[in-house]
């Protein structure tokens, strides 16, 4: 429980930095994607000796890349890219784990997470793809925020816009990577993407998005841990369904403010 709630704390500034781009910059369903491409990855390295995090580093890089050359030179919608891509890292990712290698009840761990037996090694991960986002928004937080409001703005910075976005997809899929093994492959944006969702619906600038975005993280990965320690489910399901919940309630909380503002004027 020590070592999970340390995770979450260190996925927590990784959902406000990159969290807030990723929803700025209407990258949710290409988040979501690099975790499922990951997953074959995942189900090769243990069988071949490689290092998990090291697999799903290469297969997600190699999902990234690929997804780039389709949506620029292929002519491709980029959500149509990024679909394309999920379905076939996911098929085959099924396929090896069912009859290559026959990983077994091991599945679930890959594809939901396993945040209660998260070890030095991957705190130590986790603590370098801090470094890195950190390192990555001092160059090129500000194309990436000219990008996320006006795309014809995102030379603004030091860096050429395509310099910017390739730190940023790079930044997401190292963030993505350090998350697979305690949110799992398939509810990785409970993390990265949820947060900062809730958070753009009340945050007024992007410093404040940031923030409250890596605070919602924290608290909603505190609270599901211990939900799911109390009712024995996984941690990384607990997370989502309750980062889904929180979004549903500020969504309709949202929505009724403007009503119950219009009617004490009228009155």
């Amino acid at each position: 429980m020590q070592r999970a709630a340390l995770e979450i704390a260190l996925l927590a500034p990784l959902a406000g930095l990159l969290g807030a781009q990723i929803v700025l910059r209407h990258l949710a369903f290409f988040t979501h994607g690099v975790g499922a491409a990951a997953f074959p990855g995942l189900v090769v390295a243990g069988p071949a000796g490689i290092p998990p995090a090291l697999a799903a580093l290469g297969v997600g890089g190699a999902f990234a890349g690929l997804l780039e050359r389709l949506a620029r030179r292929g002519r491709m919608a980029f959500d149509a890219a990024t679909a394309l891509l999920l379905v076939i890292a996911l098929a085959v990712g099924i396929v090896l784990a069912s009859d290559v290698y026959e990983s077994g009840s091991g599945v679930d761990q890959l594809l939901f997470g396993s945040l209660l037996a998260i070890g030095t090694g991957e705190l130590w991960a986790t603590a370098g793809a801090v470094a890195i986002a950190a390192i990555t928004a001092g160059l090129a937080r500000r194309s990436w925020i000219a990008a996320g409001f006006d795309g014809g703005g995102a030379s603004a910075g030091r860096l050429s816009a395509r310099t910017a976005d390739w730190l940023l997809v790079g930044s997401i899929t190292v963030a993505v990577v350090v998350s697979l093994d305690a949110i799992g492959a398939l509810l990785v944006s409970g993390l990265l993407v949820v947060p900062a969702a809730i958070a753009r619906l009340f945050a007024r600038s992007v410093v404040e998005l940031e923030l409250l975005a890596a605070a919602l993280a924290l608290a909603l990965g505190l609270i599901g841990l211990r939900i799911a320690y109390e009712l024995d489910v996984p941690p990384g399901a607990a997370i989502a369904t309750l980062g889904g919940a929180i979004f549903a309630i500020a969504l309709l909380g949202r929505s009724l403010a403007p009503r119950a503002h219009l009617r004490r004027a009228v009155r």
